[in-house]
């Protein structure tokens, strides 16, 4: 019998929506005292998703195959890079296109890079992979950052447009904004709010879309298959399936999420340089997906959300002189930390995917056993 409450809530959750619940009122309140600016907050929660699409991509591979990646930042780089090239009004090679066309193309690249990496790879154990992987990383961020009559190299590219910019619509929404009732001016939203409210939609349709995609596949038979390959891979070949078709299946679907989150933070920040591409991204993002819980997508969010509250609150506390130390020793510091807090009593992670399991038509009905 499982101790988890299919017709409600566990603890477990009951803690988590609560501690998300405070944080949002804190952050609502901040916003009302004028002590937050809402075009900050606005971005802080377009990041926030940004990294949840990150987490949830690993999370395909890692949590559903097994599959150890530690190029996250080179599929996240390439899709930035796709559509930035395509768009930017500073691109050495293009621009100017639609950032709908641009979209496929990031996506496009990303997934012509994984089959390419995932093939001579895949069919080896874990070790390899992880190698080749983090060579494919370094070799992904030296290129862009080399070969500039391609890339614009160290300057990075600039002149990117907002992802809704030429839509008929929502175009013109991306200026300052003003509210009239009965011709009298009543509520003033500035640019970067209408821009940032604008971007925290997109968003949010795409992760609740990519949620909602990886919540039915992992729930079905070739879900079901991964995990089998992630326990125990020869048994799942001694039962006769393809266990390479289905992990190159994994790796591509959680590359092209990958390079979806770096389309978006393309037209977020307006702004991809190499910088972007440092390992450090890849290290946040499994430090994300095992503190959430590997295996569970709400978990990948959660650890993603986390992951971008410490990056963003040490550097708001070391702005304010609250602390003697630098921002980015400091974040080291509590992503360490909650390493060892998360490994040591928590080792399956703050939301296991154990409801994620669970077919929607069994809810209600008692407990899973």
């Amino acid at each position: 019998m499982s101790t988890l409450d299919v017709g409600g809530y566990s603890p477990r959750e009951k803690g988590v929506a609560g501690l998300l619940g405070a944080l949002a009122a804190l952050l609502l309140l901040a916003v009302i005292t004028g002590f937050l600016a809402p075009a900050y907050l606005l971005y802080l929660v377009g990041l926030s998703a940004m990294y949840m699409l990150l987490s949830m991509g690993l999370n395909v591979q890692w949590g559903y195959g097994g599959m150890i990646n530690f190029s996250v930042a080179a599929f996240f780089g390439l899709g930035a890079y796709g559509t930035a090239l395509l768009t930017a009004s500073g691109s050495p090679i293009s621009g100017g296109v639609s950032p709908i066309v641009a979209l496929f193309g990031g996506l496009g690249l990303a997934a012509v890079l994984a089959v390419i990496i995932g093939y001579p790879t895949l069919k080896l154990r874990d070790d390899y992979l992880a190698i080749a992987s983090l060579g494919l990383a370094e070799v992904v961020r030296i290129f862009i950052l080399n070969e500039s009559q391609w890339t614009a190299g160290s300057a990075g590219l600039t002149g990117i447009p907002l992802f809704f910019s030429d839509w008929p619509v929502l175009g013109d929404l991306t200026y300052p904004y003003i509210f009239y009732v009965g011709g009298t001016p009543l509520f003033y939203m500035s640019q970067s709010v209408v821009t940032s409210a604008l971007n925290v939609v997109l968003v949010t349709v795409i992760v609740a879309a990519v949620y909602l995609f990886l919540r039915r596949i992992h729930q079905s038979p070739w879900g079901r298959v991964l995990r089998t390959i992630r326990t125990d891979e020869d048994l799942a070949e001694t039962l006769g399936k393809n266990t390479f078709a289905f992990k190159m299946q994994a790796f591509v679907i959680g590359s092209l999420i990958m390079a979806l989150a770096g389309v978006f933070y393309s037209h977020l920040v307006l702004f991809v340089s190499p910088q972007d591409l440092q390992p450090i991204t890849t290290f946040y993002v499994w430090v994300a997906v095992i503190l959430g819980g590997t295996g569970s997508d709400r978990g990948a969010m959660l650890g993603g959300f986390t992951i971008v509250a410490i990056q963003q609150g040490t550097r708001f506390m070391t702005d304010t002189g609250a602390l003697p130390i630098g921002a980015a020793p400091l974040r080291l510091m509590l992503v360490g930390l909650l390493i060892i807090f998360i490994v040591r009593l928590r080792p399956e992670g703050i939301l296991p995917p154990e409801r994620e399991l669970i077919w929607p038509d069994s809810l209600g009905g008692g407990r899973n056993e």
